[in-house]
């Protein structure tokens, strides 16, 4: 079965730094676009960073200039480091990616993360 996991999430004081990392589990063929959403309390989720198969990333104004989006290629990893994080940044982040299962298929399963806690204390 396949899955998205994520790690790096935790507490850090405003100002401080994380990085957060997500690869598929299980069997896929490729991997295309991937992300990076936001959930805090009593909000909607929302865009934080995407990064395309060919590296052209997008980032959430919130998060520009702070947040940098990177992947590796041939580990099907996606990063998410994040600098001078301020209270507001408060969240569950979520991974996302669309995925390929086969090499007979051109179709793209979009696939979640569980979700890891990021918590900025002022």
């Amino acid at each position: 079965q396949v899955q998205l996991v994520e790690s790096g999430g935790g507490l850090v004081q405003a100002g401080g730094s994380l990085r957060l990392s997500c690869a598929p589990s299980g069997s896929i063929f490729s991997v295309n676009a991937m992300g990076w959403y936001r959930q805090a309390p009593g909000k909607q989720r929302e865009l934080v960073a995407t990064i395309t198969s060919g590296g052209t990333t997008n980032y959430a104004d919130s998060v520009k200039g702070r947040f940098t989006i990177s992947r590796d290629y041939a580990k099907n990893t996606v990063y998410l480091q994040m600098n001078s994080l301020k209270p507001e940044d408060t969240a569950v982040y979520y991974c996302n990616a669309d995925l390929s299962l086969s090499s007979w298929s051109a179709h793209l399963y979009n696939y979640w993360g569980q979700g890891t806690q990021v918590t900025v204390s002022s």
